[in-house]
Order: C-alpha cells, then sequence, then structure tokens
C-alpha cells in the first residue's frame, strides 16, 4: 500500500492536482469560518443592542417615575408574552430585594457588564447574555436574554458549514484523481507513441482526440516534430544509400585507371593521374554542397544573416554569368528586377541564383531565353528564373530537388544543385516551386520580404 502510494505520488499529474486542490480545500474551508463567524457575530451584535436599549430606555423611565415606573415596564414585558421564555428581566432595590423580574436570585456581574452568564430562571439553571444598571437610588436593573435559541442557530450553522466542508472535500479529492487520470491520458498515449517511436516505428503518431485543448495542441505539434524527423532520417537513409552508390563509382574508375596507366608506362600514367584529378575534384564539389545543404538544414548559418537588396544581389549574379551564357549560345535577361529586400546570408543566396542559372544552362539548349529577376508578392520577396527550354514532365515535377536526383544521367553533375537550394530557401524561412512555363520550366524561390 505504501508503495503504491508513493508511485502515486511521483506523479507529475498527481502532485500537481493535490496542490491545487489543497488550495481549492483552504480557500473553501476559510470561506465557511468566514460565514460562520460573520453569522454568529452578527446574531452576537443585534442581541447586544437589544439589550442596550432596553437598558436605556427602562433608565429613562426611571427619570421620569422612579423604580415604581421601572417596575410597571418591567411587569409589562414579562406578562405580554412575547419573547416571555427568553426575556430575562430583574429589578431590586437598594437593599438587594428583588422588586420584579423572573431571576431567582442576583447574578454574579458587575454593574454594566455584559456577558454570557449561567443564571437561574423560574428554577432552572440557563446560560444568558445579559446587562445590568445600578439607578442613583441603589437599585439594581438586570436585563438579558435567552441564548438557547440562538444556540441552536449557532450549532446549525456550524453543522451545516462542517458538511459542506466535508463534501468539498469529498469532491477536492475525488477531482484529484480524476484530474490526474485526465491527465494521464492525455500525456500516457504521447508517451506510448514515445516508446514505440524509440522501438524503430518512425510511423507511429499520437492519436487526436479533436478536443481542440492543449494537449491537442501539442499533439499537433509532436506529429508535426515526428514527420519532419521521419522526412529527415528518410533522407539520411537516401544521402547514405546515393552517396556509397556516387563514391564507389567514381574511386573504382580512378583505381582501375591508375592500375592500366601503371601497366601501360608514363603516357598513360599521365592522363591516368588527369583522370583521377577531375574525379576527385568531383567527388570535392560534392562534398561541399553535401556540406552546405547540411548546414543549412541545421540553421547554423541563421547568425549571419543581414539585410539584403535581393535585387542588386541577382544584378551581380547576372554580370559574372553573362559571359557563359554568350558562350553557350543563350540569351540571359534580368527581368524583373523590381527592388526587394530580405534578410538572410547573402553568401548562400548567391548560390541559389548560381544553382538556378547553372540548372537553366544545362537542360535549356542552346539558343534557349533564360530570365532572371526579383518581384514581390505581398509580404514575400520573389526570385524567378525561367526559360523556354524543353522543360520537364509533370510527373517528374515532384522529384526536383531530392538529393541525388538527376532526370538526365547523360549530363554531367551530382543532383545537389536544387537539393541546395531547396535547404537555404528552408534555412531563410521560404519555399521553392517548379512549374511548367510551356514550354520551359519556371522556378520562384519565395522568401519572406524585409
Amino acid at each position: 500500500m505504501r508503495g503504491r502510494l508513493r508511485r502515486l505520488w511521483r506523479s507529475v499529474g498527481f502532485r500537481l492536482a493535490s496542490f491545487f486542490g489543497f488550495l481549492v480545500a483552504v480557500t473553501m474551508l476559510v470561506a465557511l469560518g468566514v460565514v460562520y463567524l460573520q453569522t454568529v457575530g452578527v446574531m452576537h451584535a443585534r442581541m447586544e443592542r437589544q439589550i442596550s436599549l432596553v437598558v436605556q430606555q427602562l433608565a429613562l423611565r426611571f427619570d421620569e417615575g422612579g423604580s415604581e415606573a421601572v417596575a410597571a415596564e418591567v411587569g409589562r414585558a414579562l406578562s405580554d408574552r412575547h419573547d416571555a421564555d427568553s426575556e430575562v428581566y430583574l429589578l431590586t432595590d437598594s437593599d438587594g430585594r428583588v422588586i420584579v423580574g423572573n431571576l431567582d436570585k442576583v447574578p454574579a456581574a458587575p454593574p454594566g457588564a455584559g456577558a454570557q452568564r449561567r443564571v437561574e430562571r423560574d428554577g432552572e439553571t440557563i446560560t444568558a447574555r445579559i446587562v445590568t444598571h445600578r439607578f442613583p437610588d441603589g437599585g439594581l436593573l438586570v436585563v438579558g436574554h435567552d441564548l438557547r435559541d440562538q444556540q441552536a442557530v449557532e450549532s446549525m450553522v456550524g453543522n451545516a458549514s462542517a458538511a459542506a466542508g466535508l463534501v468539498a472535500m469529498l469532491l477536492v479529492i475525488g477531482g484529484v484523481f480524476v484530474f490526474r487520470e485526465q491527465l494521464e491520458r492525455s500525456v500516457g498515449e504521447v508517451r506510448r507513441t514515445a516508446a514505440r517511436i524509440a522501438g524503430g516505428d518512425l510511423h507511429e503518431r499520437v492519436a487526436l482526440s479533436g478536443t481542440d485543448d492543449e494537449f491537442e495542441l501539442l499533439s499537433h505539434e509532436i506529429n508535426g516534430m515526428l514527420d519532419r524527423i521521419e522526412s529527415l532520417m528518410d533522407g539520411v537513409r537516401h544521402v547514405s544509400d546515393t552517396m556509397a552508390h556516387n563514391l564507389r563509382t567514381p574511386l573504382t574508375r580512378v583505381l582501375l585507371r591508375l592500375r592500366k596507366a601503371q601497366q601501360d608506362g608514363s603516357s598513360a600514367q599521365e592522363q591516368a593521374i588527369a583522370d583521377a584529378i577531375g574525379e576527385l575534384e568531383g567527388l570535392a564539389v560534392m562534398a561541399q554542397k553535401l556540406l552546405q545543404i547540411a548546414e543549412a538544414e541545421a540553421g547554423a548559418r541563421r547568425r549571419h544573416f543581414e539585410a539584403i537588396a535581393l535585387d542588386v544581389l541577382v544584378e551581380e549574379v547576372v554580370e559574372l554569368y553573362d559571359a557563359a551564357a554568350q558562350a553557350q549560345g543563350l540569351v540571359l535577361r534580368r527581368e524583373p528586377l523590381e527592388p526587394v529586400r530580405v534578410l538572410g546570408d547573402a553568401d548562400l543566396l548567391v548560390g541559389v541564383a548560381g544553382n538556378l542559372l547553372d540548372n537553366a544552362f544545362k537542360y535549356a539548349g542552346a539558343g534557349a531565353l533564360i530570365r532572371i529577376g526579383t518581384c514581390r508578392v505581398g509580404d514575400r520577396a520573389v526570385l524567378v528564373v525561367q526559360d523556354d527550354g524543353p522543360g520537364i514532365a509533370p510527373a517528374d515535377l515532384e522529384r526536383i530537388g531530392i538529393r541525388f536526383v538527376r532526370l538526365d544521367t547523360r549530363l554531367p553533375g551530382h543532383g545537389l544543385g536544387l537539393a541546395s537550394v531547396r535547404a537555404v530557401a528552408a534555412l531563410h524561412g521560404g519555399s521553392v516551386r517548379f512549374a511548367d512555363a510551356n514550354p520551359g520550366l519556371i522556378v520562384q524561390v519565395e522568401l519572406p520580404a524585409r
């Protein structure tokens, strides 16, 4: 039993619910105590005022007619049968002899005192609240009220408060366990899903209840995180498999050429060395692009972000590529060129524009018209590259930008240029869209405008 209680107390939900339950219980008990004290206090104050008022009236009667007038007034009060069973009166002369009243003897109370006393009335001992008053002639007046009715009301209020407090405590205890169970149900689903994912099932997701509460929002965020993790893991597996293939093939060629050159002679060795250098340089380029993609996906370059005029950056890139375009028989135009500013890394964005132009130069073909420019659409800055080449089949549009995917394996490259564009755009909080320009391909890189 004690072990079960310790396990229960280790539950954050149970401790949290117990803490709030304790606060609610204390608040309710304090509220009930205040109600009880206020009720009893009001009743005592009312009785005190009534007794004091009667004493003042009888004192005025004494001033008007002496002890006889007071005795007559007390006699009328005792005989009118109004509160006769609870009223307490006693009037004595200066020698202590009883003139009128319903007390058997004078109570032990100093003149003017208002307090609870045990008194004898009609042969019965009762608890009463009394006030005494000494007249100028030495007579003593005692006025009071039987407290039995008030004590019955106080007991009833106290019992009701105790019953309400007990019910409140039971509700608090029940609420603690209900709260803990509800919290355990919501958190437990997340915990069980995490355990299944840790076991290797990356397709698991937290079940949604449709309640649209905080735990539902948390489940949405966790599922989004799991989708992203699964996507990254798939990408890692794809990269690992593809790199193993892409590294094995050129390395194998390098080894074969070097061995052949070793057997054939010096001229063959020179050619083999040149070919090996070319293969290794290609591998270095591939490694550099993979590193750039990894840095972009990890967000390591965000600390270098600054305000950049994207239109000016595009103009500089066009100036670099203009000679290459003329050499390949391509027409390179800067349009549109609307001024836009973004917050980002200038080197990475230059690489984005360069990769898009490299891709257009490679696939558009001789004589093609290639347009590159910037514009603003709402709160987005858009870098646009469009060509009028043969374009891409609609079925292949979804595959563009996946690492190591090459739509035409006859052309040089590793399939990492557009993947790098996607990664850099994501790093800047943007996205990349590919569409058929009919003819040709249009690529739009959307970034948050500054």
